[in-house]
């Protein structure tokens, strides 16, 4: 059951009754993204068929109402409340210490507070054996990746990406464009959609999008051009199938459901979902699996057990602002 609180919103919250569900509060780009946003709203599903619990959730409109969603959902008794996104950073570690009897968790930032759990995503691994399959399935030896915000943390899809292309084709060409500088840059899917038929002029013939809603622009072109692309966070292979070589999943779902289950005893700190946990990777199903050859598989695996067990060192931007390989 899902306490619906989009619209009129931040009123209701006010007046709401006291009631120990958890929440969850959306980034902008809405929870039907079929992206990040999508992925933590299977999350809370999946711990609604399992467990019969309800929760509260909201739809971001604007940057505005972040501060004011936070304290009017901590004041309603929602416990834990869980945020999508690293720009609820600032505002978080704000209102924290204002409701210390309860917990939150933000994904894909960190903020130190005694009531929070930060949980953050190895993006660089998936994205490494996304382009290890990009460039297997190249055939002008051209790949593009098409970011939407331009912030350090897409940076890391982004070189990983670099990093698991070159590993395989050292002299190829990878194209790189961003869809803007502000939270818009992340529901633009026909900017999206104008940038994949730039790059496929350029000779691109697969693209990586790693932008929100805006993807889904990237998704929609590419297979309107007749090229390849990748998909994020969520499953996406089902979007156009035969057309989308594979998606780097980003398991928000189930950081989501793990925040949601562990209720008022969530534990504070920092959680890393990297690829050995499960926290990312890449989906293969029924929808491109005419496109991933015996060969590509065994690379994709090859890599994935090199860089759980450390011999393959996938750069993180977030660290170290330079990527080696472009």
């Amino acid at each position: 059951m899902t306490r619906l609180l989009a619209g009129g919103a931040l009123a209701a919250l006010a007046s709401g009754a006291a009631l120990a569900d958890p929440a969850l509060i959306y980034d902008l780009g809405g929870k039907f993204d079929k992206s990040f946003n999508e992925a933590a709203y299977a999350g809370a599903q999946r711990w609604v068929e399992e467990t019969g619990g309800a929760y509260k959730e909201l739809e971001m409109q604007s940057e505005a109402q972040r501060e004011q969603a936070l304290r009017r959902l901590a004041e309603t008794g929602a416990n834990p409340i869980v945020m999508t996104g690293f720009a609820f950073g600032d505002v978080l570690n704000k209102v924290a210490p204002d409701y210390p009897d309860t917990k939150f968790a933000i994904i894909d930032m960190v903020v130190d507070q005694p009531n929070v759990q930060s949980v953050v995503f190895t993006e660089e691994q998936g994205s490494y054996l996304a382009g290890v399959m990009a460039a297997m399935a190249s055939q002008s030896g051209t790949v593009g990746f098409i970011g939407g915000m331009d912030i350090p943390l897409i940076h890391k899809f982004e070189c990983g990406y670099a990093q698991g292309f070159k590993a395989v084709k050292p002299d190829g060409k990878l194209l790189i464009n961003y869809t803007g500088t502000t939270p818009a840059a992340w529901n633009d899917p026909v900017k999206g959609g104008e940038l994949a038929k730039a790059q496929k002029s350029q000779g691109a013939d697969v693209i990586y999008a790693a932008a929100g809603g805006t993807g889904i622009g990237v998704l929609q072109a590419a297979a309107d051009e007749g090229i390849l692309s990748i998909g994020v966070d969520s499953n996406q292979n089902h979007l156009h199938p035969g057309k989308v070589l594979t998606s780097m999943v980003k398991r928000v779902d189930n950081a989501v459901f793990d925040a949601f289950t562990a209720g008022t005893d969530l534990a504070p700190g920092v959680t890393v979902m990297d690829l050995a946990a499960g926290g990312v990777g890449v989906a293969i199903d029924d929808n491109n699996k005419d496109l991933v050859t015996a060969e590509m598989q065994a690379a994709v695996d090859d890599a994935a057990a090199k860089i759980a067990s450390g011999e393959i060192k996938v750069h993180d931007y977030a660290t170290d602002s330079t990527c080696p390989v472009q």
